[in-house]
């Protein structure tokens, strides 16, 4: 399909995935008898539309994402048809507008589960008996040759043996090296018929607090074995788990003031990306692109399930206009007693919008200027 072929289909799955959480709002909307107004694909401009029923559906000129619009949610019109007062957003018990607005960010998890399932089914899992071997080895780590390369490694060759540990696991790979900056490690392969041993000294990298050894590779199982469809499917929602708690302790530290202070490092100094560093969709792009190139397939769909999931987190985040907001104002209404005045909450809502937006373009000029460096 070619590096632009795989990002146009990507982002055309991210805004299907869009249409999907608007849909996980609408569905138990229209079943606690919400009065929805509109359903859209995309933003601004009007292109497309039709009404069944009460509804308007359709179409907008800027396909960056969709939404539904319930009477009575926005605090600065007055949308509600006359009648219909009693179908109002603020009309309706706090559990069903708390239902309404967490099963957008909920569509996330289930459809990222059920994604990595089909990846283990389809892909396999690795034999944990069978050796790894090289899928990619850089020229470079920055401006000095990778000591991967310097150490004659090449793509295909099969790790045997790395230090004393015989046939070690993709995290035993990653821990020998990570382990031994700056000091030589004896490494075996095998390249077809011959084995080889090599020597590789990893260099040092610096990302933050953390210092750790990298020779420029990456790896592959050898052999995969495809589980059942329970299994998978069990698989799934635990990659779903597993990832849900590292993204939470990253969305930490990527908007925590560490985040902010190494981004701002970033923009206005000459300091080099890492690989831990936050990316917008420009690097996501130029990654999947580079995947889709070299026909990884497997690590395509893993990214993409891992994009569909990190954008449900976000939404969970507890602060207006994001959906974890809504749901935190319902809350307070509950804990309250009454309706909390989200007139009052605008310039919260418009805080979190204005910092997302100069996050993210902040993110996009690095991504262009200063490319996340490979493996």
């Amino acid at each position: 399909m070619g590096f632009v072929g795989t990002i146009v289909v990507f982002f055309l799955g991210i805004l299907l995935i869009v249409m999907i959480h608007e849909f996980g709002h609408y569905l138990p909307a229209r079943r606690f008898g919400f009065r929805v107004l509109e359903y859209f694909v995309g933003f601004g401009p009007k292109l497309w539309s039709f009404h069944r029923g009460e509804i308007e559906y359709g179409v907008k000129a800027i396909p960056a994402g969709g939404y539904v619009k319930i009477a009575g949610m926005n605090p600065l019109i007055d949308d509600v048809p006359p009648g219909d007062e009693d179908r109002a957003y603020y009309a309706k018990p706090v559990w069903q507008r708390a239902v309404v607005i967490a099963c957008g960010p909920l569509s996330h998890f289930v459809v990222a589960a059920l994604l990595f399932a089909i990846l283990f089914y389809a892909v396999g899992e690795p034999d944990p008996a069978a050796p790894w071997q090289l899928s990619s080895v850089a020229t470079q780590i920055g401006e000095d040759p990778s000591p991967a390369a310097a150490a004659g490694l090449l793509p295909g060759d099969v790790l045997v043996r790395i230090g004393d540990v015989e046939t070690p696991s993709s995290e035993e790979i990653t821990a020998l090296f990570s382990g031994s900056v700056d000091r030589p490690i004896d490494v075996t392969i095998e390249r077809g018929d011959e084995t080889l041993e090599l020597e590789v000294t990893p260099t040092r990298v610096d990302e933050g607090d953390q210092v750790f050894g990298r020779i420029g590779v990456t790896v592959s199982p050898t052999n995969r074995v495809s589980p059942g469809v329970v299994a998978a499917l069990v698989q799934g929602v635990d990659e779903v788990r597993a990832l849900t708690v590292q993204s939470f302790q990253q969305i930490g530290r990527i908007f925590g003031p560490q985040g902010i202070v190494r981004t701002g490092a970033l923009l206005f100094t000459d300091e080099p990306r890492a690989q831990t560093d936050s990316v917008s969709v420009v690097g996501i792009g130029q990654t999947v692109g580079t995947l889709g190139e070299q026909g990884a397939w497997a690590d395509v769909l893993f990214t993409f399930a891992y994009v569909v999931l990190f954008i449900g987190i976000i939404n969970l985040i507890p602060l207006p206009p994001l959906d974890g907001g809504h749901l935190a104002v319902l809350l307070i209404e509950r804990v309250r007693g009454r309706p909390v005045d989200m007139r009052k909450l605008i310039p919260v809502s418009v805080s979190v919008l204005a910092f997302l937006v100069l996050f993210t373009l902040a993110n996009v000029t690095l991504d262009v200027t200063k490319p996340v460096p490979g493996p």
